[in-house]
């Protein structure tokens, strides 16, 4: 018979039972006030996103010319003079004088540089001397000549009594003859030296650099003590010495797509817009078109002549050239005001839009005219305002609102 043997196991006192139990027991009294503080994270989240102003797209009221009714065509180019000079001078040395800066006002003729002279003036002084020499002599051949010609006389005379021989009447001949060669002699003499003076005299005159016709002093290119030489060959020196243009050449060079070259002609009224002057549109006319196709960029080169002149013009400017189908009748000269057609919305009857101010959208009644380009001339706002681009059914004048980035 096998003895009982007792189990121990069961008189063990279990201490994690109830630690278990009353931690989650912790655990159920704290997931409440969690649940109503998420509760209420959610409910002012939801009230901050349905209270919040809403947001509206915006568009500015503009300030619009009619002639974009006319324009068939838009290009973009740049300012240039059609007569431009880089003033220098076939002569070499220093830079003595400069009597202009960027932007003088030269006249044709006027001498606006001179260089050092001092080596073709003593060449000029000395070409002067080499005709008074040459001059004197051929007064010594005139004294010789009317000697010669005394003493012929004399010997025909002679001769004629039998006083002189033949041969002393051919030696006289002779002597006459040599006086008449060495006259021509000197004559030929004289005009040489004249001719080395003409040249010493150019050589003079080209160490003045003078303005080719009327214009303006674009760039300085060298200053007093620079040494000046023909196209600038030598180091350390300069060719030209100002670049002057004439601002009544001035037109506008635009590059026009080879696809769209015909809708262009010769005599075409354009409009003229320059980035540095924005809100001025001057008249132009197209003078001419080159008469050959740039293959990199696939552009014919246009030039617009101003009819407008407007002395802040200047070369190199940017702008935009809008060719016209006609010319643009005085009434549609002066800009319109003019806004997107989607900002414009019809509200108790009468058509508004919604000026956006200190985040309100503030309802403005206004009325419409003509179109003009892809906007619609409004009245009752002004050029810079601020609207509401399709601003919804339930927006409201003086509703909060947000402008979308």
């Amino acid at each position: 018979m096998t003895p009982l043997s007792p189990d121990l196991s069961k008189l063990r006192i279990d201490r994690v039972a109830p630690a278990s139990a009353a931690r989650r027991s912790r655990l159920r009294r704290l997931r409440i006030p969690f649940a109503v503080a998420l509760l209420l994270l959610v409910l002012a989240f939801a009230w901050l996103r349905f209270r919040a102003p809403p947001a509206v797209a915006t568009t500015t009221v503009a300030s619009a010319y009619p002639s974009l009714n006319y324009t068939v065509l838009n290009a973009t180019g740049y300012v240039v003079p059609q007569r431009k000079a880089a003033l220098a001078s076939k002569a070499q040395g220093r830079l003595e004088w400069l009597g202009v800066l960027e932007g003088s006002r030269v006249k044709v003729g006027e001498v606006v540089a001179r260089l050092e002279s001092k080596d073709v003036r003593a060449a000029l002084d000395q070409a002067s001397a080499q005709i008074k020499v040459a001059e004197a002599n051929l007064g010594q051949g005139l004294a010789e000549l009317r000697d010669a010609e005394a003493n012929l006389r004399r010997s025909n005379d002679l001769l004629a009594k039998r006083f002189v021989s033949s041969a002393q009447h051919d030696a006289d001949v002779a002597r006459l003859d040599k006086a008449r060669a060495a006259i021509a002699g000197y004559k030929a003499a004289i005009e040489a030296a004249r001719a080395n003076w003409r040249v010493a005299e150019l050589a003079v005159e080209q160490t003045a650099i003078a303005a080719p016709f009327d214009g303006v002093v674009l760039t300085k290119n060298a200053n007093v003590g620079d040494n000046i030489t023909p196209f600038s060959s030598a180091a350390d020196s300069k060719g030209a010495v100002v670049t002057i243009a004439d601002m009544e050449t001035l037109e506008v060079e635009a590059d026009v797509s080879e696809s769209s070259i015909g809708k262009i002609m010769v005599d075409q009224p354009c409009e003229i817009q320059l980035d540095a002057l924005p809100d001025v549109r001057l008249a132009g006319v197209v003078s001419r078109m080159v008469p050959t196709v740039d293959r990199s960029k696939a552009t014919v080169l246009v030039k617009v002549r101003f009819i407008d002149r407007d002395p802040r013009v200047l070369p190199d400017m940017s702008g935009k050239v809008a060719f016209l189908a006609r010319p643009v009748p005085a009434a549609d000269s002066k800009p319109v005001t003019a806004v997107q057609p989607a900002a414009i919305v019809e509200r108790d009857g009468r058509k508004v839009v919604f000026r956006v101010s200190d985040d309100k959208a503030r309802a403005v009644p206004v009325s419409t005219g003509r179109k003009v380009g892809e906007l619609i001339e409004v009245s009752g706002v002004k050029p810079g305002d601020r609207v509401v681009l399709s601003p919804a059914d339930k927006l409201r004048d003086g509703a909060s609102v947000t402008v979308a980035k």
